[in-house]
Formats: C-alpha cells, sequence, structure tokens
C-alpha cells in the first residue's frame, strides 16, 4: 500500500507508546457531580432545566433555535444543583449545569431509528437533536457539516483517522475496540451526503490496523464504497487542509472548505455517535480520552461522562507524579493550557496531558534571527516571519496578504523557531486584531446609515 504526504509539516516525538496498549475503561467523577458547559458548538445555547429539576442520562439541558448549534443533553441521571460559571476546557470560566448523580440509571435515549428507511431531512435532523458535533476538536455542529448546499456535491467521505498530534491514542484504541460503530458511521455520513465513497485515512504508525478495519468493512453493508489510505507519520496531517491535499491532491482555497473540493471530513469519535445516535437513540453524552504526559504514573484511555471535572478522576483514576509542570487539555501542539485540574471535559476533549519541566519548552523568546525555517516548514505555504512582523506593525491588510486567515495555528513553525517566538500567539493576536477591525468598520457604516 502506497504511503501517501503533504509537503512542510514536521516530526516531534510521537510519545504515543505511553497509552497505545491501553484498552479504554469507564471512570466516574469521584464527587458523583457533572459541570457540563452550556454551549459545545456552534451559536450559545440556553438552559431549559431548572435548579432543584430531576433530570435523566440523555434528556435534553440546554438548547439554541440556531441552525449552526448543537444542543446539549445530560450525561447522568439525578438533579441540577446550580446553573452558575465554572472552569471549562478553553481554561475560561462559562455557564455551567452542574448536576449531583442520584445513584440511578434512568435513562431518556430517543428511540432507534434507521438511516436507510428516513429522509434526508430526518436524518439529519436526529444528527442535531443527537448533539453531534466534530470530537477532533473544532466542535463544529455535525448536521450542518453533513447539510450539504444544492450547489455543491461530495466525492468522498475522509475519515480522519490520522491523530496527528503527539501522545493522544484514543482514536487508535476506538479503530481496535469500537471499529464495527466508525465503518456504520461512515456508512451513514456517506448516505446522508451522497456521497460516491468514503476513505479511512490512517498514519503508517498505525498501519497495523488495516487488517482490523478491512474484516469491519468486509462485513458492513455498502463495504464496496469504503477504502483505507495510508499516509505518512508527520504533524499536521491530521489538519482538514493536509489531510484533503493528502488524500485528493486538491487545495482547499483560501476562506474554504473542504466540500468546495468536494470532501467532507469527519473524526472517528463523531463517527462512532453518529452510529449510536440512530442504532441506540443515545446523545454525545459520554467522552473518550487519552490522559497522558511523563507526569501521570499509569497514563490510559478512559470514557467519561461529558461535564466530569478532570479533577474529581484524581486521584483515584488518575495518578499522578510531583512532576507536574503543565496541563494541557487536548495535544502538545493546539493544546489549550489549563491552570489547574478543576475544569469539565466536554465534546470536544480528545485528551488531558500532564506534562513535566523535561517535555515542555521553558526556553524565553529571542529576537527573530529571519533563519526562514517557519517557512519551510508550514504546510500550507504561508510566511509566519512575515505575517507575524506585518501584525506587530498593526498592518492588518499586508497579515491578511501574507495568510492571516489562512493559518489553521498548527503550530509547526513555533515548534522549529530557533529564537523561541510565540508566533501562533502572535498570529491569534492578528487575527483578534482583524476581526476588531471588521467590528469597528461595521458599525461606522451602521452609524452612517443610520444618519
Amino acid at each position: 500500500m502506497k504511503t501517501l504526504f503533504f509537503k512542510g509539516g514536521i516530526y516531534p516525538p510521537e510519545n504515543k507508546k505511553l497509552s497505545n496498549k491501553m484498552s479504554i475503561q469507564a471512570a466516574f467523577p469521584s464527587t458523583k457531580t457533572v459541570i457540563i458547559p452550556l454551549t459545545q458548538g456552534g451559536a450559545p445555547n440556553k438552559p431549559i432545566v431548572a435548579v432543584g429539576s430531576r433530570i435523566v442520562r440523555g434528556q435534553k439541558i440546554a438548547e439554541s433555535h440556531d441552525l449552526v448549534s448543537a444542543p446539549v443533553h445530560a450525561s447522568i441521571s439525578g438533579v441540577v444543583k446550580k446553573i452558575e460559571n465554572r472552569l471549562i476546557a478553553t481554561n475560561k470560566d462559562e455557564l455551567c449545569i452542574i448536576i449531583e448523580s442520584d445513584g440511578s440509571n434512568d435513562t431518556d435515549f430517543m428511540a432507534p431509528l434507521d438511516p436507510f428507511k428516513i429522509s434526508n431531512e430526518e436524518a439529519i435532523k436526529r444528527i442535531k437533536e443527537a448533539g453531534i458535533v466534530g470530537m477532533g476538536g473544532a466542535s463544529f455542529p455535525t448536521h450542518v457539516k453533513l447539510s450539504i448546499p444544492a450547489n455543491k456535491k461530495v466525492d468522498l467521505i475522509l475519515v480522519n483517522a490520522a491523530e496527528c498530534e503527539p501522545y493522544l491514542t484514543i482514536d487508535e484504541r476506538s479503530i481496535l475496540e469500537k471499529t464495527d460503530a466508525i465503518i456504520d458511521g461512515l456508512v451513514i455520513a456517506i448516505h446522508v451526503t451522497k456521497a460516491k465513497a468514503g476513505a479511512i485515512v490512517l498514519e503508517n504508525n498505525k498501519k497495523y490496523l488495516v487488517p482490523t478495519l478491512e474484516d469491519a468493512i468486509t462485513k458492513a453493508k455498502h463495504s464496496k464504497e469504503i477504502g483505507i489510505m495510508v499516509v505518512e507519520t508527520k504533524y499536521p496531517q491530521g489538519s482538514e487542509k493536509s489531510l484533503v491535499f493528502t488524500a485528493t491532491g486538491q487545495e482547499i482555497p483560501a476562506k474554504g472548505l473542504p466540500v468546495d473540493v468536494g470532501c467532507v471530513v469527519q473524526n472517528v469519535g463523531t463517527l462512532i455517535s453518529l452510529s449510536e445516535a440512530f442504532r441506540q437513540g443515545k446523545p454525545l453524552i459520554d467522552r473518550p480520552l487519552t490522559i497522558s504526559g511523563g507526569a501521570v504514573a499509569k497514563p490510559k484511555n478512559l470514557v467519561v461522562p461529558i461535564g466530569t471535572a478532570m479533577g474529581d478522576l484524581i486521584p483515584e483514576v488518575i495518578e499522578l507524579k510531583d512532576s507536574v509542570a503543565k496541563i494541557i487539555c487536548g495535544g502538545p501542539m493546539m493544546g489549550c493550557n489549563m491552570i489547574h485540574a478543576n475544569f469539565s471535559i466536554a465534546k470536544n476533549t480528545s485528551g488531558v496531558l500532564f506534562l513535566t519541566a523535561k517535555e515542555i519548552c521553558l526556553q524565553q523568546e529571542t529576537p527573530c534571527i529571519n533563519c526562514g525555517k517557519c517557512i519551510e516548514v508550514c504546510p500550507y505555504g504561508l510566511y509566519p516571519v512575515l505575517l507575524v512582523n506585518s501584525v506587530k506593525a498593526k498592518a492588518t491588510e499586508n497579515a491578511l496578504k501574507f495568510g492571516l486567515l489562512d493559518c489553521v495555528e498548527c503550530g509547526s513553525c513555533e515548534y522549529v523557531c530557533p529564537a523561541h517566538v510565540k508566533l501562533v500567539q502572535k498570529i491569534r493576536d492578528g487575527k483578534i486584531q482583524y476581526n476588531n477591525k471588521c467590528a469597528a468598520d461595521k458599525a461606522k457604516s451602521a452609524q452612517k446609515e443610520g444618519k
């Protein structure tokens, strides 16, 4: 099988052997309480339950009527204790619904539904009602992603099984343990989008999974529509732009989407949730994730109720060493640095890392030496050094020319920078500048129209 690749990118230490042999284990918070963020993808939700009310696992507790939104459901049965701001996985305080378990196993799932015996509109409605979002990190509502505009067509559903972030192994374990559900979710996605085919994209460090996937594809209906692609193990292979280019040779246009080149990309976890929403009527209420890093005594893969506070798994489930220097929600390249471990796990939390000082860069930033290494590794052909210089000068138009809005903040440039310039943060600052400028321009335009 030919190994495909893209230009640019980097080769950070994988560190996957810490957890990739560990089966997924179910865990429950020691406080028997979950702290569920009100919004976990798309437009802000509003609570539809009140403090003091009893709710059951799977019951809808928050929603929005906006198209680009995803409802949130109770991940345990119990009583709503509070609705207040708490620390969430983005390292911000956001409104959450706090539920205390009453020890019951009651559920309020939807009725199972055959996706092949209903209309497309009914299928999309089921996906939305299940609250499914992209579980690779972006949390974009899946029903919107699978609603293909009339002027577009989908040739290929790409399954993002690259899992290119170091340390993370939850997708790898899910492929081993939930193979049939992944293939079923892919078949459903192909059917809903009317795509011609599907392809599972694996990095070659997980090539051993090919026979497992091939067996599941053979057993599944519509198996002739599904293939497997093996790509080079390189970061950021899991980015949609990199994945689409590697798999098809086509570039997603600036400010464009995969559907603009006939593709839709779905994460492994998202497809499992898609299958469960139809076959079991189960909303997205549980989150599989990797717990790893040098400061973890026994790295592992877990599945927990969404809203579980990470601190409520320590030390009963997660045993830490005394050497924790940094906590990261997500992978080390694009994850969020957390101020402490008492944050709640969300739909898009693929992992939590507890890293030692040896595993992180503590060196101070020094002036750029114009070596050009950041340009060499950028997988999208951007000029990070020129982009950042434009941001510093507040030259927003120049920053846009150098690809400000095309940067996916993968961190490849920062990883190779010998001066340790915080390039990603500066690019994020540039995007804030741009958004503020757009808002100011819009306000001025509205003021003129008002006169």
